[in-house]
Parts: structure tokens; sequence; C-alpha cells
């Protein structure tokens, strides 16, 4: 009830939340057509993006994976033995909020409100946001569950430890801890409406709920510090990679493509024994 309460809610916002149209912008996008010819093309070119890497994507890749090595071998367990001793914010809020956020209603809801402002007004601004959300959740989440069920990572209230492997054993959820998908949902999200705004103070603020995601899966004990590092470096740079596919240098080759948002209201409200995250874009 909570959720179908939530999810209701955000539509609602989103599907009439004032926009404002900027001529240029909208020209600016029109190239693309955001369809599913268009999202073959880039779904190949994603599949075979690793052989096109150059010295500094190999080297991002390198500092990311030895980070997470380290993490799992000096910080995951401690981390996690500090956070267990104070569970009294274990249903708070925020950890709520975090947790609504990296799961995958959000995504859904927030993405179909574009999607659908850009059906009925025939908004190119509002059809590239919503193909750049759906797009970078199903690259997210087939990446997430690959490496998931290859890797095999036993979750922390196992009590295997930090080091707990069967790769491709398919033992169940229990066994899926790496990476965390929560936070790859949250992130990839957060990502694309921050790469949609040109305001430093709302790049910031949109990766705020990430950020509670990132906490949430940690404080809850349903994964490692260390899962949490690797979902969130996998959401950011999915959806970089998706954005950047539609922001190429139009005509002039001077300018980008770019949608702007103008307005972000992001609201946690409590409505009996219900709860949730109220979210308002403004164009």
């Amino acid at each position: 009830m909570k959720k179908i309460f939530l999810s209701i809610l955000l539509a609602i916002m989103f599907a009439f939340s004032a926009y404002a149209q900027d001529p240029e912008l909208h020209d600016s996008v029109q190239q693309s057509k955001y369809d599913f010819n268009q999202f073959g093309r880039e779904t190949l070119g994603f599949t075979i993006q690793p052989t096109k890497w150059n010295g500094g994507d190999w080297l991002t890749f390198g500092l990311v994976s030895a980070s997470t090595f380290l993490m799992i071998k000096t910080a995951d367990e401690p981390i996690r033995n500090g956070i267990l001793k104070n569970q009294q914010y274990y249903n708070s809020i925020p950890i709520k909020i975090g947790n609504m956020w990296g799961d995958w209603y959000p995504t859904v809801v927030i993405g179909g409100a574009f999607a659908l402002h850009g059906l009925l007004d025939d908004n190119p601004l509002s059809n590239k946001i919503a193909f750049e959300i759906a797009q970078s959740g199903l690259y997210t989440e087939f990446v997430t569950q690959l490496v998931k069920h290859s890797s095999g990572r036993a979750r922390p209230y196992n009590e295997l430890g930090s080091s707990a492997f069967k790769p491709f054993s398919f033992l169940g959820w229990d066994f899926t801890s790496f990476p965390a998908g929560h936070t790859t949902w949250a992130f990839s999200l957060s990502t694309v409406l921050s790469r949609n705004t040109k305001h430093a103070w709302l790049k910031v603020l949109v990766y705020l709920p990430a950020a509670l995601t990132f906490i949430a899966r940690i404080y809850q004990d349903h994964h490692w510090t260390s899962d949490n590092f690797i979902g969130a470096a996998l959401g950011y740079f999915i959806a970089n990679w998706v954005v950047d596919q539609h922001e190429k240098p139009i005509e002039t080759g001077s300018k980008k493509s770019q949608i702007e948002i103008r307005g972000l209201n992001i609201q946690p409200f409590v409505l009996g024994d219900s709860y949730g995250l109220g979210l308002t874009l403004h164009f």
C-alpha cells in the first residue's frame, strides 16, 4: 500500500508539473528519435564499448577495482561492526527514503511520467529524459545481475565474512551481495537527472536520495560497503555513457543537446501509516 501510494503521488506530481518550453533546447534534440531502433543501435554500442576503451578508461577501471578490493580486505567488516552497535535509526525516515529511491518503481514512475508528458505534449526534451532513464536502468540492471550471480558473494547477515564468495553457485539471494542492486538503480536515476541540468546546486541535490540509498543498504545490513561502492560506480558510469550518446555536438558543432531542469523540490511526507518522497521538476 505504501509503495502504491508513493507511486501514485509521484506520477501525479510529475505528470502535472509546470513545463516551460525552450525553443533552442527543443531544436537541439530533434535529431534523435528515441525509439526502439535507436535503442538497439546504442545497446550494441554499449555491449562492445569495453573493446574501445582508451588508457583513461582502463585507468578508471583499475582504480575502481583496486579501491573495491581494498574495501573488501580492510574496511567492510570494521564498518559493519561499528554500524551494528547503533541500530536506533533502522526504521527512520531517511533510511526508508533511501530504500525507496533505490527500488525499481521510482525509476519506472519518474521515467513513465516524463514519457507521458513527451507523448501528450510532443516534447522531445521529456522524451530524451524518459529514454535515458529507461535505457540506463536496463543496462545497469543487466550488468548488476550478471556480476551478482557470477561473483556469488554472501550478504553480511549470513555471518560468513566479507571474503565469502561462491561464484556461479546460484544459491539464491543470500549470495547476491555484490554489487548492491538498490544502489546501482539509485545512482543511475540520479545521474541521468543530474546530467540534464546546468545548475550546480541541482546537480548535487539530486544525488541526496542516492546517498541515502548507499547508507541505508549498509545500515540495514543488506550489503557490505564495497558492494555499494561498486554499485554506485556502475550506476554513475553507465548513466553518463547513456547521456553522452545523446549530447554529441549538433549541426553547428558548437552546442550540445541539453535539457535544463530549472527547479526541483524534494519533500518527505508522512500521511497516517504511509510515508514517501515527493518530487517535482520544473523546466
